[in-house]
């Protein structure tokens, strides 16, 4: 057994009538026990939304709320969506299906004691750092001394120079060890897609046919004049030629009568 120093490590050294209760708890010659004290815990919310875009198997994609597209790869078959209500598989996904991811990030500060108690009678010392006991099932063991380790005999406080064959020493190291424990939960939820729009209503058009009006009787065409009938052939054109000469020779003795005047 090593004893040593550090800033998360300090070495006690007991009476022994104060250590005999620890020493005989067990039948080790090097009794160890561990403690674990947490400090507040702190909690980090993430949520994640996307859209269902393909699902191939055990493998998702989603169109995140960025616009980025994300492949799931290997969605183990015992993940769970809760939709609606109801535990949903991978391959119960549809597209179209809204998704939520809450993963809750929780960090907690601890700090680990562990003791280590040994009790045994000097069998041999070698000051300033080692000494070897003979335990309590008649073996001995060397240890080392760490650097200013002080002991209680019979309640004086010597160092390793104070130790002498034959003196009963317990000594119990106690190493703190400061560690921060990581846990996540993970819960994703989703809705369903929204039900697609209903069909287009067909317009009921009323188409009134009006009979069409009869068409009109057709107009009779009139007869075509009769051509005047020839003149007999024994009309002539004298009686005309003296009817002119006549009108001439009365305009001209109109004509005289106006120059005697």
């Amino acid at each position: 057994m090593k004893l040593t120093t550090s800033a998360t490590t300090r070495s006690l050294l007991l009476t022994a009538g104060a250590c005999f209760v620890l020493a005989v708890a067990g039948h080790a010659q090097v009794q160890t026990t561990t403690t674990t004290t947490s400090g507040r815990a702190v909690q980090h919310v993430t949520v994640e939304r996307g859209t269902v875009v393909f699902v191939d198997g055990n493998d998702l994609f989603v169109r995140m709320a960025d616009g980025t597209l994300r492949n799931f790869p290997h969605v183990p078959d015992s993940a769970r969506i809760t939709v609606d209500g109801k535990q949903l598989s991978i391959h119960d996904l549809k597209p179209g299906m809204k998704l939520e991811r809450t993963i809750t990030t929780t960090t907690t500060p601890q700090t680990v004691t562990t003791v280590q108690t040994v009790k045994g009678k000097v069998w041999y010392v070698q000051p300033p750092s080692h000494v070897i006991l003979t335990l309590e099932d008649g073996k001995n063991q060397s240890f080392t001394i760490p650097k200013g380790q002080k002991f209680n005999i019979d309640g004086q406080m010597v160092d390793a120079w104070g130790l002498k064959k034959g003196m009963m020493v317990t000594a119990t190291k106690v190493v703190e060890t400061p560690i921060t424990s990581v846990s996540e939960a993970r819960s994703v939820t989703g809705e369903m897609p929204p039900p697609p729009p209903p069909p287009d209503t067909p317009i009921l058009v009323v188409v009134i046919h009006h009979p069409a009006p009869p068409p009109p009787p057709p107009v009779a065409e009139a007869a075509p004049a009769p051509a005047p009938a020839a003149l007999p052939k024994t009309g002539s054109e004298l009686p005309l030629i003296g009817l002119l000469g006549l009108l001439c020779i009365g305009f001209s003795l109109g004509i005289r009568q106006l120059r005697r005047h």
